[in-house]
């Protein structure tokens, strides 16, 4: 029969359970892509009045600010 103390029966069971621990984190974080944000630059929006930066996914030429509900208008480039 192995003898073991407390301390080192503390140890063994700390390390199975981190090995687990990380087995499974490199299963779920390996296993999915990371999910990125794919921004069109029509859809972001700069407010004129309180410089936020939104995003809004309509699409259309007016959009209103969610933080001051000013109206902002797309500035068009004719390069």
């Amino acid at each position: 029969m192995i003898k073991l103390d407390i301390s080192m029966a503390l140890f063994v069971y700390l390390l199975v359970s981190t090995i687990f621990i990380l087995i499974v984190w490199a299963f779920f974080n390996f296993g999915t892509k990371l999910k990125t944000f794919g921004s069109d630059e029509k859809y972001i929006w700069h407010c004129s009045i309180c410089m936020l930066t939104y995003v809004d996914s309509k699409g259309e030429d007016i959009s209103c600010c969610p933080r001051c509900e000013s109206f902002n208008e797309k500035i068009k480039d004719d390069t």
